[in-house]
């Protein structure tokens, strides 16, 4: 045992930052996935930019593996549990969840969509902030099978995992220094993903 930890106290800093960051990006994304508590956008981004800055050419393609695979779990769980709720008779506490996540008017228009275009819907959904729960909640709703959701989420999370990680490459090559990436990065994130709702509110206060 003592052998064990003097060995990897002799670790280099980047496979120690590797073996904590993986597993703990992949949980952090998961849960995300589950509960909106998690800026999911803002971690990929930001382990897009520690990755940017390493010596291993492979760091990148490991964070945007492990940031799709998450996000892909999550809304595979996620998407299980609320059809449980819809099969239900009383329903379920995580379908009341995603049906109070879902705003009466996105659940509308994300109904249109999916009769529209059917699963590749989820694509763009992935990409449109707040816009993953309203379609997760037509799926369910419309009865889709597992199967089918779970062809379109996955080049839905791929294209997710993408696009965040390109923001995080941005951020990462802009500044010499990974910190000051990662704070690039995790402005822009917030900025995008809060961006739609501080619009709705500015047009339904023009509105009144």
């Amino acid at each position: 045992m003592i052998e064990f930890l003097r060995e990897t106290a002799q670790l280099p800093a980047e496979s120690t930052q590797q073996a904590v960051g993986y597993p703990s990006l992949f949980l952090l994304v998961a849960v995300g996935a589950l509960v909106p508590v998690v800026p999911t956008g803002a971690l990929v981004s930001s382990a897009a930019v520690v990755a940017f800055h390493q010596s291993s050419p492979f760091s990148l393609l490991v964070v945007f593996g492990v940031a799709a695979s998450a996000a892909f779990l999550g809304d595979i769980s996620l998407y299980w549990l609320g059809r449980r709720g819809v099969r239900s008779k009383n329903g379920s506490r995580w379908l009341r969840a995603i049906r109070d996540r879902a705003a009466p008017e996105r659940l509308a228009q994300a109904q249109r969509k999916l009769d529209e275009h059917g699963a590749a819907v989820l694509v763009l959904s992935r990409l449109v902030p707040a816009g993953r729960i309203p379609v997760m909640l037509a799926c369910l709703l419309g009865r889709m099978p597992m199967r089918r959701f779970a062809r379109g989420d996955v080049p839905a999370c791929l294209a997710w995992a993408a696009t965040y990680q390109l923001i995080g490459i941005l951020g990462g090559s802009l500044f010499p220094e990974p910190w000051q990436g990662v704070v690039a990065a995790v402005g822009l994130t917030l900025v995008i993903s809060g961006a739609p709702a501080v619009w709705r509110r500015t047009r339904a206060r023009w509105a009144r």
